[in-house]
């Protein structure tokens, strides 16, 4: 069995191949339809790294939408509209430079996944962000956005692991009966 380094780069080198723009675009769609979506009013996104599936079109919809940017070991949530300006943080990733908010505004969060399962655990980066963040603020809806062909049996979870209320990738919806 793969330890969870391992599987990074193995999903990662994967990615690589795939029709980002294809799935990007359907992504979207699935994440539109998505009741967690539709009722969400302040939902937070990520900025995608060049093989992270894109959800900026998201920025159109009538929401508040928020960024997170690192601070130490936690998240900062800050308010985001389209022509904010950004700043590449230590991780390579952008970031918002505007003043943070409290978390507990978010109705709704989509993080990335390198993989992803359907019971609601995701394989992340490694730095425990989100899974930090999620424990924080368990009220807070989840979903975990992957690549359809990244979706396992199972993703080993740690005791660290937070899990998702939903997984969507860019073809299904995986609703993970978490019981809310």
């Amino acid at each position: 069995m793969n330890n969870k380094s391992e599987l990074r780069i193995i999903a990662k080198s994967i990615r690589k191949n795939l029709p980002l723009d294809i799935i990007s675009k359907k992504a979207v769609e699935q994440i539109r339809k998505c009741d967690l979506y539709k009722k969400a009013q302040n939902v937070m996104l990520y900025y995608p790294t060049k093989y992270e599936i894109n959800l900026l079109e998201l920025f159109n919809d009538n929401k508040n939408f928020y960024l997170p940017r690192v601070n130490g070991e936690h998240l900062d949530i800050c308010p985001y509209k389209n022509g904010d300006k950004l700043k590449k943080s230590d991780f390579k990733i952008l970031e918002p430079i505007n003043n943070s908010v409290k978390c507990e505004i978010l109705d709704l969060v989509i993080v990335p996944a390198l993989m992803a399962d359907s019971q609601g655990y995701r394989l992340g980066y490694g730095g425990g962000y989100y899974d930090r963040f999620l424990s924080a603020y368990p009220d807070i809806y989840s979903v975990g956005l992957a690549y359809e062909c990244q979706v396992v049996n199972e993703v080993r979870a740690d005791t660290w692991d937070r899990r998702l209320d939903m997984v969507i990738t860019q073809e299904s919806m995986y609703v993970t009966g978490t019981g809310r």
